[in-house]
C-alpha cells in the first residue's frame, strides 16, 4: 500500500510493552512484504497468533489445469457457474491459470469460514451483490464495481448482504499485487498523472475484536487447503498501523485516459502483478478526432496472453460475437484479435462507450482450469470469419 494507516489502540513506540484493559499482555503480529524489507503492519492481538492446536490436509478437487489446445481464443460464460459458495478457500472455480496467477470464479451466497492465502495476494473483483470482508485488519465494505486486494497471509472471511450472492472474479497472485511503478513518487505518493488516487482508496476503519475458541482457519496453497484450528479467535485485534492491509477500490473512480486519436490499453492499467497487470475499462469519450477510429485495431499479443472480463454496459467491439456481463474472453499471444465485423462501422459517428471490463494480461501462456471448459462457447473462434470450421462447412 502506498500510505500508512493506524486503527484502533495502538502503543506510542513499536515493540513496547503493552496491555488490555483487563491487564493481559498483548501479543505483537508483524505482516511484511519481502522479509523484513518491504512494507508491513503490527498487529495486537489479545490472545497468541501462533497458537495452533489441530491441523489437516482439506482434499482439493477441481484444480487441474490443461493447456489451450488447439491454440485457439476462448470464450467462457461466468453466467453459467452459480453455485454459492460457504468456503472460498474450497469451493471456488478455476477458470484459468500459470505460474504466477490463477484466475478463480466464485460465488457467495452467505458468510463463508474464515481463510487466508499463503501463495501471495488475491484481488477479487465484486460484479454483483455488496457485503463486508472481515479481516484481522476490521471490517471493509464491498459493493459491484469494487477491486478488494488482500495482502497474503491475511485471514478473513465474506459476508453478503441479504440473499444477494457475492459474485466475483478472484485473482491469486503469485507475489504482491501492487499501484503501477510509474503512478508513484520516488516515496510512494500517487502522482497527479496517476488515474487514481490515494482518496479512492478505502480501508478498514475500527478493529473487529471478536471472542471465540478453537477456531477453523483455511489455509491455500498453490492447490492445497489446509484446516488449522487455533486456541482463539484471530479477530481478536484490538489496533493495528502499517502499510499493509486490505483496500477497495471503485472501477467508476478509475479516470481514464483519453487522446485525439486511439489510446492503447496501457492507459487503462490499475495494478501490477508478478509477470501480469490488471487494467480497468471504463465510460469514457471516444477518440475525438473527426477522422478517429473510435474501436481497436487489430492487434496481436506477441509476448502475452490476454483475459478480458466483461463486467456491465455495452461491449461495442464485440458486437455479433455472443459476449454479455459476465463473459470472459481468452486471447493468446499468437493470435491476432479485435474488432467483431460491423463493430467499426456501429463505432463511427458515436460520441463514447459505457463498459466496465477488467482486463488481465499475462506474460506466461495461461492453461485452462476445469470450469473454464465446462462454461465454454465453442463458437467464438470462428465469429470473425461469420462461418464455423472448416470441417463443419
Amino acid at each position: 500500500m502506498p500510505y500508512y494507516r493506524r486503527v484502533g489502540d495502538v502503543p506510542r513506540k513499536r515493540h513496547q510493552l503493552v496491555r488490555s484493559s483487563s491487564g493481559r499482555r498483548l501479543a505483537e503480529e508483524l505482516m511484511g512484504k519481502e522479509g523484513f524489507g518491504g512494507e508491513s503492519s503490527l498487529l495486537y492481538h489479545v490472545g497468541r497468533p501462533t497458537a495452533i492446536v489441530d491441523a489437516a490436509e482439506v482434499p482439493l478437487d477441481n484444480v487441474e489445469l490443461t493447456p489451450n489446445r488447439p491454440l485457439l481464443p476462448r470464450h467462457f460464460r461466468t453466467q453459467k457457474l452459480t453455485g454459492g459458495a460457504t468456503d472460498v478457500a474450497l469451493d471456488r472455480e478455476l477458470l484459468l491459470g500459470n505460474d504466477d496467477v490463477w484466475i478463480w470464479w466464485v460465488v457467495v451466497a452467505r458468510a463463508t469460514s474464515l481463510q487466508r492465502c499463503t501463495v501471495g495476494d488475491e484481488c477479487y473483483f465484486v460484479q454483483r451483490g455488496r457485503g463486508t470482508c472481515e479481516s484481522v485488519f476490521g471490517a471493509l465494505r464491498v459493493e459491484e464495481g469494487d477491486y478488494l486486494v488482500i495482502p497474503a497471509s491475511t485471514t478473513y472471511r465474506l459476508v453478503p448482504d441479504g440473499q444477494t450472492p457475492l459474485s466475483c472474479l478472484v485473482l491469486e497472485a503469485r507475489g504482491h499485487i501492487e499501484l503501477p511503478d510509474r503512478y508513484l513518487s520516488a516515496r510512494g505518493q500517487l502522482l497527479e498523472v496517476a488515474p487514481l488516487c490515494e482518496r479512492d482508496l478505502r480501508g478498514p476503519e475500527e478493529p473487529l475484536v471478536v471472542e471465540g475458541e478453537d477456531v477453523e482457519v483455511f489455509v491455500r496453497g498453490r492447490a492445497t487447503v489446509t484446516r488449522h484450528v487455533y486456541a482463539t479467535h484471530p479477530f481478536d485485534v484490538v489496533g493495528w498501523d502499517g502499510c499493509v492491509y486490505p483496500f477497495a477500490f471503485h472501477i467508476r473512480d478509475f479516470e481514464p485516459i483519453v487522446k485525439r486519436f486511439h489510446a492503447p490499453p496501457p492507459v487503462h492499467q490499475t495494478f501490477s502483478g508478478p509477470d501480469f497487470v490488471i487494467c480497468s475499462f471504463v465510460p469514457r469519450p471516444f477518440d475525438f478526432d473527426p477522422e478517429a477510429v473510435p474501436v481497436p485495431y487489430h492487434h496481436a499479443n506477441v509476448d502475452s496472453d490476454e483475459v478480458l472480463f466483461y463486467a456491465g454496459g455495452s461491449f461495442m467491439s464485440r458486437r455479433n460475437a455472443g459476449i454479455e456481463a459476465g463473459s470472459i474472453s481468452l486471447h493468446p499471444a499468437g493470435f491476432v484479435h479485435g474488432p467483431q465485423p460491423g463493430s467499426v462501422d456501429a463505432a463511427l459517428g458515436q460520441a463514447g462507450t459505457d463498459e466496465l471490463a477488467v482486463m488481465v494480461d499475462t506474460r506466461r501462456p495461461l492453461l485452462i482450469g476445469p470450469a473454464g471448459w465446462a462454461v465454454e462457447d465453442p463458437t467464438y473462434a470462428w465469429t470473425w470469419a461469420g462461418r464455423g470450421p472448416r470441417e463443419q462447412r
